[in-house]
C-alpha cells in the first residue's frame, strides 16, 4: 500500500514538474511576443515614409529652383522679349514671381486644413506647371510676368505644407532629418538653375528651356502624389 502511494506521489511530481515546464515555456514566449510588438510599435520603420517625403520636397525644390532660373537668364529674356535695359521691367520679372508667393503662403494654411495635404501639392503643381509653360511660350513682357505670378503662388502654396507634412507621417526619431530635407532640396534646385542656366548667354533661345525643363518635377509632383499616403494628422482630425 505504501508503495503505491510512493508510485502515485512520484507520478503527480512528475506531471506536475512537465506542466510547470510548459507553463514557464508558454510564458516566455509571450513575453517575447509582447516585447516584439512593442518594439515594433515604438520604434516604427522609417523606410516606409521615405518615398512619401522625396516625393513632398520636390515642391521646395521647385520653389529653389524658380528663384534661381532668371539668374543666368534674364539678360536673354530681355533681349528677346524687348526690353533690354530697363531695370524697372527686370526687377517685375523677378519680383513678381516672389509677389505670387506671397499671395499663397497666405492660403496655404486654409487650403491644407480644406482639401488635405496630398491635394494641396497637386494644386500648387498646377500653377507651377501652367506658369512656366506660359513664360516658356511667351513673346511679351506681359507674358512672362503672368506666367512667373502664377509659378509664384505655386511657390508660396508648397513649403508650409511640406513642412507639415513631412513632420506629419515622419517617425519621431527621424523627424529631424527628414525635416532637414526640404532645405536641402531648396538648395537642389537653385543649383540646378544656376547650372541649367550656364548656355542661356550663348545659346539662343536657351531660357525657353530652362522653364520648360521646371515643368518637369512639377507635373512628377502631381502625379506621384496620387500614390502617396495622406497625412494621418490630417485624417484624425476630418474623420
Amino acid at each position: 500500500m505504501r508503495g503505491r502511494h510512493t508510485d502515485i506521489f512520484t507520478m503527480h511530481k512528475r506531471v506536475s514538474s512537465k506542466e510547470h515546464l510548459n507553463f514557464l515555456e508558454k510564458e516566455e514566449n509571450l513575453e517575447q511576443s509582447h516585447s516584439g510588438v512593442c518594439k515594433d510599435i515604438g520604434n516604427p520603420s522609417w523606410k516606409r515614409p521615405l518615398p512619401y517625403v522625396v516625393v513632398a520636397t520636390l515642391s521646395s525644390f521647385l520653389f529653389g529652383y524658380h528663384l534661381g532660373v532668371v539668374n543666368d537668364t534674364l539678360e536673354s529674356i530681355s533681349l528677346d522679349l524687348g526690353f533690354s535695359g530697363s531695370t524697372l521691367a527686370e526687377g517685375l520679372v523677378v519680383s513678381t514671381c516672389l509677389g505670387g508667393a506671397f499671395l499663397g503662403s497666405i492660403f496655404s494654411g486654409l487650403i491644407a486644413d480644406g482639401l488635405g495635404r496630398r491635394r494641396s501639392f497637386q494644386l500648387c503643381a498646377l500653377p507651377m506647371i501652367i506658369g512656366s509653360s506660359i513664360s516658356a511660350t511667351t513673346s511679351s513682357l506681359g507674358g512672362m510676368l503672368l506666367g512667373r505670378f502664377l509659378v509664384g503662388t505655386g511657390m508660396g502654396v508648397g513649403p508650409p505644407v511640406v513642412a507639415m507634412y513631412v513632420s506629419e507621417v515622419s517617425p519621431a526619431f527621424v523627424r529631424g532629418t527628414y525635416g532637414s530635407f526640404t532645405q536641402i532640396a531648396t538648395c537642389l534646385g537653385l543649383m540646378t538653375a544656376f547650372f541649367i542656366g550656364i548656355p542661356a548667354k550663348s545659346v539662343l533661345g536657351w531660357w525657353r528651356v530652362c522653364f520648360w525643363i521646371s515643368a518637369i518635377p512639377a507635373v512628377l509632383l502631381a502625379f506621384l502624389m496620387e500614390f502617396s499616403a495622406e497625412s494621418p494628422h490630417w485624417l484624425f482630425k476630418v474623420l
